[in-house]
């Protein structure tokens, strides 16, 4: 396998570099999706109990919503850092961050022990963990993704992809298994408090593989370069590669939606509309992060074989056609039938989340690739991710509990994503070594590609 190595020609860095980064993001994304699953569940009741059931359930979907709002600014520091300071130093950062607001959370009194402060704590450490995913999303991906041979980015970016559905199995799995042993009141009083508690040990399992890990080539090379570098690597982004940042935004913020309205709006609407066990509902969300983790690493290599743009429209214009059939066969209650509608949607949309690592590294420079990316990552989520279970439980009490006004939303953002596919740029080639100057355009330069 042919690498990108500064440090000697050591052939294992990029393996070590991509471990490190999927365990760690895995890691960060299992804690923050714990919260995501029993945000639908179990704190309605336990942090929001003077409510009525709907304003209950909405209150508890926005504290993850506000999560979702903490990133951005976790992606504007972290970025600003990691294009000056390097990607590795604030890896190490963001996983401590996660682990000890985790562990917080799995300590927090309940509403009926001290009252508002506890909805008010709540949200503060969802607030941290946000912060912190803001900042290792998009930094875990450059790790990896500067470390590997142009031929496996998108491999590696697969690998990458897979974070979120495998951390959706880990999170579920544990609340499966806890609800099987533990009555409901002792899952209500303690149980789902020691995922949070216990996912501290796994943390420190990824602070010590990250720190074997080198700085990036790719930040190297820009250290070493004559080219002056940009004092605010976030206002150099904004100002020379604002329509890039929008292109991606609104491209991600499909594949953003459509995984919350299949991971958290759906346990609900499974559980509180057609009134079927957590159980199912877990078991269900299960196979379909199964199925979603062949999609991120399908996507990933099709778009090394194919290329980003036209890997990326095969995924979308799938998750459109599947999006017309979904709530009619949620409806069924058929449980096999569920799985299967859910692991096809989960599985193509994590099939573009498992390019977008490599095709938003692809489209930036080094000085401002962590800045560029984050924005555009961290935007689409803020701008439809977070508040899709919201929305959707709006518009299903709105519509008489009809999914078509939810269908059509979802529509509406899904043709807009494929458009943006359409008229971006195919990246793949582009040299990530390469140092552009901060004045370079918009368009992938001809300097930056591979001959």
């Amino acid at each position: 396998m042919s690498t990108i190595d500064t440090a000697g020609d050591d052939l294992r860095m990029p393996r070590k570099a991509v471990t490190a980064a999927t365990i760690g993001t895995a890691l960060e994304w299992f804690d923050f999706t714990l919260y995501g699953a029993i945000s639908a569940t179990i704190l309605p009741k336990l942090f929001f109990p003077a409510m009525e059931p709907t304003a209950g359930l909405l209150a508890s979907l926005a504290t993850f919503g506000v999560g979702l709002a903490a990133r951005p600014l976790g992606a504007i520091t972290c970025g600003y850092l990691g294009d000056k300071l390097g990607r590795r130093n604030l890896m190490l950062a963001t996983v401590t961050m996660m682990g000890l607001a985790s562990v917080l959370m799995g300590l927090l009194p309940t509403y009926a022990q001290i009252g508002i402060w506890a909805p008010i704590l709540l949200v503060l450490l969802r607030i941290i963990q946000g912060f912190a995913l803001g900042g290792e999303s998009t930094g875990a991906q450059l790790m990896a993704l500067e470390h590997a041979a142009p031929d496996r980015r998108g491999r590696y970016s697969g690998l990458l992809g897979l974070c979120s559905p495998l951390s959706q199995i880990l999170a579920n799995g544990v609340l499966l298994g806890l609800a099987a042993v533990l009555s409901t009141q002792q899952f209500e009083s303690f149980g789902w408090r020691i995922p949070f508690i216990m996912s501290f040990v796994l943390v420190i399992v990824a602070i010590f593989i990250r720190l074997k890990v080198d700085e990036t080539p790719a930040f190297i090379a820009l250290k070493k370069a004559p080219v002056v570098q940009p004092k605010s690597p976030l206002k150099s982004a904004v100002r020379s590669h604002h329509r890039t940042i929008l292109r991606l935004m609104l491209f991600f913020c499909s594949p953003a939606a459509l995984f919350y309205l299949i991971v958290i709006f759906s346990l609900s609407y499974l559980t509180k509309q057609l009134g079927m066990s957590q159980s199912t509902g877990f078991m269900s969300l299960m196979v379909a992060n199964v199925c979603a983790i062949f999609g991120a690493l399908a996507g990933g290599y099709l778009s090394d074989r194919w290329g980003r743009k036209k890997a990326l429209m095969l995924g979308s214009c799938m998750t459109l056609l599947i999006l017309t059939v979904y709530f009619p066969i949620l409806n069924t209650q058929n449980v096999a039938a569920i799985m299967a509608i859910m692991g096809l949607f989960l599985g193509f949309t994590q099939f573009q989340s498992g390019i977008q690592p490599v095709a938003f590294a692809e489209a930036f420079p080094t000085q401002v690739r962590y800045s560029g990316s984050a924005l555009a990552y961290t935007g689409a989520n803020l701008l439809v991710g977070g508040p899709m279970p919201m929305i959707a439980v709006w518009l299903m009490s709105q519509s008489g509990n009809s999914p078509w006004p939810l269908v059509s939303l979802c529509a509406a953002i899904n043709l807009v994503s494929l458009a943006m596919i359409v008229i971006g740029p195919e990246t793949r080639g582009v040299d990530l070594n390469a140092v552009a100057a901060p004045s370079s355009p918009e368009t992938v330069p001809s300097a930056l590609l591979i001959k």
